[in-house]
């Protein structure tokens, strides 16, 4: 067991050693032999992912063919995402993704800790083309900086005192998140239920109009807006699509209106499709690198809820007839069509104009609000517990996906009232959005000094910074020449108390 120590600048009762001369450790392997349940022929627990991150054991074994691990282990996910992350050990036979790491006459929770604070570099820095593993050079190639046998328990104390003290402001931090989550969701329910404008309608109901005055004014901008449509595809030549004439707007049904809650005067429930223009995108295929004409292309990984990220845009290729129905215009209320789980579903964001002649996926719906109608306010409706509620269902399948199409879109309910009043709901809006989200940074940036004051704890512990030196301590060199000399004449077994190891380092 070579020492070196001009490896780490460390107090003069410390040493260090390099990780993979003095660790034993051994690889999982899939058993050959699993039962559902325990029973008297397959007793031992498999230690998987799933056993070593939540202690849930959905397989047992008979042995054969395994590899054990045991409490005074440690385990660290060798394969995946995850790789580099550590837990303590436990009894069962260990699995093929995961490596048992022990640490021969060391305070466990010591080295426990020193494992912790590689986890980040570890994972970072993994190996391979589709699933990544561990780096072994990275790995076994750590300074262990060992102090003595003493100094070990006052370090793992001191560090257990302040974590806990770090967790629970992390988890007050936390907890306020989450209040300010439930803030927002209050501020839009409230936003839409008209309590947000209730003083401005009591102080102007000269200007308020009744709901059918509303939809009235609705449907002579849907019927403008598709007179200058026709007239712009005549004037080109008749090319691209058609634009389609607008249908009446029949009022909702007596069991339709059962389910939506009570609007403010002047307020009415419609469809989307009664207040905007609705149409799909582009479907991404070879054909289109043969088209002369490149647009940006936004896909679905660029559109958050009320977020857009276009750091890793592409292009496309795209016909002359395509332009006009799928080029975003500032103010386009896009949804994510989703394909999957409920929570990715139907988020929705507004095409902020950053890109000139940007073109969208047909994974996007893209919903064109009429003049009478602010984007922002069908956007916040759509955020708000009850949008989502209503995207929810029309998105629910039997199948288990959960997808939107335009007709679905096209059917959601959205409340809405006056232009003046939307702006004046807005106005009040983002004001207390704002504040909510200047806190919300502040917590997020909390979290994130949280998160390297413990990195910092780590770093001194391992330096010899974080507890007093104690002069009638055993030097660790000490510690290091009894294990030297028992590995040296066999005693090995002795120590590890009947538990047989292997002491070759994982290349």
């Amino acid at each position: 067991m070579k020492m070196d120590s001009k490896m780490l600048e460390l107090p003069n009762s410390w040493a260090a050693v390099k990780l993979g001369n003095f660790v034993e450790n051994e690889k999982g392997k899939k058993p050959k032999n699993e039962s559902k349940t325990e029973t008297a022929s397959h007793p031992i627990p498999y230690v998987d992912i799933q056993a070593f991150e939540e202690n849930v054991i959905r397989t047992w074994t008979d042995g054969v063919g395994c590899r054990l691990c045991y409490e005074t282990d440690f385990l660290m996910v060798w394969d995946g995402s995850r790789s580099g992350l550590v837990g303590k050990g436990m009894k069962g036979a260990l699995g093929s993704t995961l490596v048992r790491i022990y640490f021969p006459s060391m305070v466990n929770d010591y080295a426990f800790y020193f494992l912790q604070s590689k986890y980040q570099q570890i994972n970072t820095r993994a190996k391979g083309v589709g699933i990544p593993h561990v780096d072994p050079a990275l790995l076994w190639n750590y300074d262990f900086p060992i102090p003595p046998l003493n100094e070990q328990h006052r370090i793992v104390a001191k560090i257990e005192k302040l974590f806990s003290e770090l967790d629970k402001g992390i988890e007050n931090l936390k907890t306020a998140r989450a209040q300010l989550k439930v803030y927002r969701q209050a501020l839009l329910k409230h936003a839409f239920e008209g309590k947000l404008t209730a003083q401005w309608r009591a102080e102007n109901q000269d200007k308020l109009e009744t709901a059918d005055a509303l939809q009235k004014r609705i449907q002579q901008e849907r019927a403008q807006r598709y007179q200058q449509q026709h007239a712009d595809w005549e004037a080109v030549g008749k090319q691209g699509t058609k634009p389609k004439a607008p249908k009446p707007l029949p009022p909702l049904t007596a069991e339709e209106l059962a389910e939506l809650p009570e609007l403010p005067e002047g307020w009415g429930w419609f469809n989307l499709a009664d207040l905007s223009d609705i149409s799909g995108g582009l479907t991404k295929n070879q054909k289109r690198n043969t088209l002369p004409i490149r647009r940006p292309f936004l896909r679905v990984g660029n559109v958050y809820a009320n977020r857009l990220e276009l750091g890793n845009m592409h292009d496309t290729g795209i016909s002359e007839a395509e332009i006009e129905r799928v080029t975003l215009v500032k103010g386009d209320i896009l949804v994510v069509e989703g394909n999957g789980s409920v929570d990715q579903i139907g988020r929705v964001a507004i095409w902020n104009g950053a890109i000139e002649g940007c073109v969208h996926q047909n994974h996007l719906i893209k919903a064109r609000p009429l003049n009478l109608v602010c984007s922002e306010f069908i956007l916040y409706f759509l955020m708000s517990e009850l949008g989502r509620k209503f995207i929810v269902r029309a998105a629910s399948s039997t199948s288990g996906l959960h997808t939107l199409s335009l007709s679905k879109v096209e059917s959601l309910f959205v409340p809405l009232c006056a232009r003046e009043e939307q702006n004046i709901l807005l106005s009040e809006l983002s004001s207390k959005l704002s504040l909510a989200d200047q806190l919300d940074q502040t917590l997020s940036t909390s979290l994130q000094q949280a998160e390297s004051l413990r990195q910092s704890i780590l770093k001194k512990a391992f330096s010899g910074q974080l507890v007093p030196q104690d002069p009638h301590d055993e030097p660790a060199s000490a510690l290091l020449a009894r294990i030297k000399a028992a590995r040296a004449v066999g005693a090995k077994n002795a120590l590890t108390a009947a538990k047989p190891r292997k002491t070759a380092v994982i290349q």
